[in-house]
């Protein structure tokens, strides 16, 4: 048995799945509907929309299997997942690949798969379509165009809920987003004891750049800053727009100096692009920051309160300072 390799984008391809927070989600209809025809036009006892974890298959639709999920390592979809095209094996006997695998040599038999890549907007391939026999068999052309046609519609369901995790704007998680993914990493971070810090960011003045400026201004600003976020923080970090002019970032594995540094590039980017910008205005920001204490803060939701708090703190001591002066 050949263990399947792990994709060149892995660390994007899972961050979009566990946006999505679909693993471990009851049946839906649009997915069951699509298994069934499945089954029914190609005359195969099992047919599934399987998604690929870190560690395991988990199966968001199932007809013709008991099974919820299996252990990656003996997954036929984790080998589909490595290609655009469909991955058939007329007969799991004949090929070296599968052919001692534990789900070929013992339940459910399998002897034909077909597997179609499930591909949302960003080029992640999450998953498959796939197709299972216990006898060989193969798909002709009209059989395979027909099953990228039923791939591609699993695709678009998953592509919509995709587009439910993120901010159309600045193209960052939303908050059902960015919860989904850093409740995820802060799960992580516990069980293996590595620190993580919030920052909760709120654009300063941003109400007058609106009124001077325009909305459509507003917009740019707020995409401006977006853009900086990505450029100064690290690809390991969830950066999310809450709404309005609030964004938040999670730094895992990083200590109170390391944020302290991201913090300074931060500052020393938008300045950068405040400058190359000239717009008649510049971005600033206040910001709250929050050490993760598994102890005090049981979910990602006491986090962001924490670190909201803090900001505003924050900003409420920025604007007496600011008055003092003046």
């Amino acid at each position: 048995m050949l263990v399947p390799p792990i994709p060149a984008n892995e660390s994007t391809r899972l961050n979009t799945l566990r946006t999505l927070s679909i693993l471990d989600t009851p049946a839906e209809e649009r997915f069951d509907r699509l298994t069934r025809l499945a089954r029914r036009i190609f005359g195969v006892p099992i047919a599934l929309v399987s998604l690929v974890d870190e560690n395991r298959q988990w199966f968001k639709s199932c007809v013709g299997l008991d099974a919820s999920e299996t252990s990656r390592d003996v997954s036929f979809c984790a080998h589909a997942i490595l290609h655009d095209d469909i991955l058939m094996v007329p007969d799991t006997l004949m090929d070296e690949r599968f052919q001692d695998n534990p789900l070929v040599t013992g339940e459910p038999g399998i002897r034909f798969y077909a597997g179609c890549p499930l591909t949302v907007p960003n080029g992640s391939k999450l998953g498959t379509l796939c197709l299972i026999d216990v006898k060989p068999r193969g798909l002709d052309e009209e059989d395979r165009a027909l099953l990228h046609d039923l791939g591609r519609m699993a695709g678009e369901e998953l592509a919509a809920v995709q587009l439910a995790t993120l901010d159309p704007l600045t193209q960052l998680s939303n908050r059902r987003g960015f919860e989904a993914l850093s409740q995820h990493a802060l799960n992580v971070c516990k069980r293996m004891s590595r620190p993580a810090s919030l920052l909760f960011f709120d654009l300063n003045d941003f109400k007058a750049i609106n009124d001077t400026y325009g909305h459509a201004e507003g917009d740019r600003a707020l995409v401006g800053f977006a853009e900086v976020l990505r450029d100064a923080l690290r690809e390991s970090d969830v950066i999310g727009r809450l709404g309005g002019d609030e964004f938040v970032a999670l730094l895992t594995d990083s200590n109170i100096s390391e944020t302290a540094a991201v913090t300074r590039r931060l500052h020393e980017q938008l300045a950068a692009h405040n400058s190359a910008a000239q717009r008649g205005y510049e971005i600033r920001f206040s910001v709250g920051q929050i050490e993760y204490d598994p102890q005090d803060h049981a979910s990602i939701a006491e986090l962001l309160a924490a670190a909201d708090a803090a900001m505003y703190v924050n900003k409420r001591a920025s604007k007496a300072q600011a008055g003092q002066r003046v």
